[in-house]
């Protein structure tokens, strides 16, 4: 039980700094509202999901920042961008369906999760770390109305891929 506090009070201090206007938008408007997506949005956009994450959900998306982006290769990046079929499932593999908290994230440590492409995730905490495959969780908990959005420093790319 001690090793679950230590987690969750760093996490109730995240979700507490969200602005409110963030709690009342969906998860695609959200990230727009970050500035710091604008590569992410930009694939949804090209792999058609906006309006599907603009949905009822509830979702819970693992969004990589423009810095994990620009941590690809540029032609990694931009052969991603050219394959729409590809593009579409390493970004499907960023979301869960469902709302899953941080906190929620103690209980499926050591676990896997499966993602919206139909793969599963591995989820595993370490002390205050969060890592979910190859990504670290680094700043989790932002409410949306369709969903909760957790910052990754690396893009995920599903097996196989």
């Amino acid at each position: 039980m001690r090793h679950r506090a230590t987690f969750i009070v760093p996490v109730v201090a995240l979700a507490l700094s969200v602005p409110s206007t963030a709690r009342a938008q969906d998860v695609v408007d959200a990230l727009r509202a970050g500035g710091q997506f604008t590569i992410l949005t930009r694939a949804l956009t090209e792999a058609g999901l906006v309006e599907t994450l603009k949905g009822p959900g509830p979702f819970t998306m693992l969004a990589p920042s423009d810095a994990a982006f620009n941590k690809l290769p540029k032609a990694s990046l931009d052969a991603l961008f050219k394959d729409k079929v590809a593009l579409r499932n390493v970004l499907l593999y960023h979301v869960i369906a469902g709302r899953l908290m941080a906190a929620d994230f103690v209980n499926l440590n050591g676990k896997g999760r499966k993602t919206v492409e139909g793969s599963e995730t591995k989820v595993s905490v370490t002390g205050t770390t969060v890592m979910i495959g190859t990504a670290t969780v680094t700043t989790s908990d932002i409410a949306a109305k369709n969903g909760v959005i957790h910052i990754i420093d690396s893009v995920l790319m599903p097996p196989g891929r």
